[in-house]
């Protein structure tokens, strides 16, 4: 997704809710069980996501299953940027917010969407937000949008980079159905934060920076993820 700085213009508050609904925590109770039978999801390092606080989870994004696996990093309420044509149909239309799902237009700087992102994260909470914008395909990470250091920097969240590996073979995009395959998630140190100049401001630069130190950690844990699912 990419960003522009300019969204103070926009009165309009946004409700973020962080109630975890009886039907919510019945959707969060299926998909571990399907996380577990049929993809026999692991995972390492969850001792790295913070139990409180804002917090955005950053994972490498190569399958459309990573929605449903990256939920098992924490046991907190999640909330997701989605891309707006899932709304297009009236019954997700309607459970994507039940879940924390908010829309995106991914084809351009979607403000509503950033804003109600840093919303998220200024009540506290856990932003799941796939760095690289959309599917990609192969074992390299790059390019990055700098919507994660942007709303680090914005709200001071706490940013915990994990790799996914296996999801690419059991649902690739392009393809209609998952199979059942073995997922590992490995799961990373928070990377430092954004420093800010005397007067309160991030320097460009210092967004960049920290979205090429995603980068890196990035490929780190999603070849140590891959290595693992290997393994099986």
């Amino acid at each position: 997704m990419a960003v522009e700085e300019s969204t103070d213009h926009i009165e309009t508050p946004v409700v973020v809710d962080t109630r975890q609904t009886v039907f919510y925590r019945f959707l969060r109770v299926l998909v571990r069980l399907v996380n577990r039978v049929m993809f026999r999801v692991t995972t390492e390092g969850r001792p790295y996501v913070p139990e409180s606080g804002a917090v955005i989870i950053a994972p490498v994004h190569r399958s459309l299953i990573d929605f449903l696996v990256a939920s098992e990093v924490t046991r907190r309420k999640l909330h997701y940027m989605a891309k707006d044509s899932l709304w297009n149909s009236g019954a997700l239309a309607r459970i994507l917010p039940v879940v924390g799902a908010f829309p995106v237009h991914r084809e351009s700087a979607d403000r509503e969407a950033l804003r109600r992102a840093q919303a998220v994260l200024e009540a506290g909470e856990v932003l799941i937000l796939f760095p690289e914008g959309e599917r990609r395909r192969g074992p390299v990470v790059s390019d990055l949008h700098e919507g994660v250091a942007f709303l680090a920097a914005r709200t001071g969240a706490t940013v915990i980079p994990v790799g996914i590996g296996g999801s690419a073979s059991v649902m690739p995009k392009g393809s209609k159905l998952p199979r059942p395959r073995k997922i590992h998630l490995t799961v990373g140190p928070a990377l430092p934060p954004v420093e800010r100049t005397s007067s309160g401001r991030v320097p460009r630069s210092q967004i960049h920076q920290m979205t090429e130190t995603l980068t890196v950690s990035l490929q780190d844990l999603y070849d140590e993820a891959v290595a693992v699912t290997h393994r099986y």
